[in-house]
């Protein structure tokens, strides 16, 4: 039996909603973007780009990039946040937590580092909504280890 405006999301739209209130946790001042991976329809893990735990947040003045006037894409070297694939992975090996053919689900698409944390981790499938500086050699990396990476469209 159906219910007349009852609706339900499909499971791609479900997590990429998730992703939306896990990058409100960020405290990076200049991009706000997250991760959530997922195994057999199951969070196991979440991540927001911003300092390493322990470190004062970018909007307490924790990252010298992030609280200076750099153009975007300019002294990366100078960062230090996490972005929020790496620390999605991270967190789950920090609490034990295989990521062998799970899902990674990400507002932005992943850079070229992420992308290798991904292959490394044995993630299957990459979702991201917002294409982000994507690099040909990221493409190729995830093509060739069998990852599959799509757009999510809304």
């Amino acid at each position: 039996m159906s219910h007349p405006g009852f609706e339900r999301p499909d499971w791609d739209t479900y997590f990429m909603d998730i992703t939306q209130v896990v990058k409100r946790r960020s405290n990076c001042l200049r991009r706000q973007v997250a991760a959530v991976v997922v195994k057999e329809r199951r969070i196991m893990s979440t991540g927001y780009n911003g300092t390493p735990s322990g470190i004062r947040n970018c909007f307490e003045g924790g990252c010298p990039r992030c609280s200076g006037d750099s153009p975007s894409g300019v002294q990366l070297d100078e960062c230090i946040c996490s972005h929020a694939e790496e620390n999605a992975i991270v967190q789950a090996a920090f609490h034990g937590v295989s990521l062998r053919e799970a899902m990674l689900y990400c507002t932005d698409s992943p850079c070229l580092l992420c992308a290798k944390m991904i292959v490394t981790a044995g993630i299957r499938e990459v979702v991201y909504e917002a294409e982000y500086h994507q690099s040909e050699q990221m493409k190729r990396l995830l093509a060739e280890a069998g990852v599959v990476c799509r757009r999510f469209v809304r």
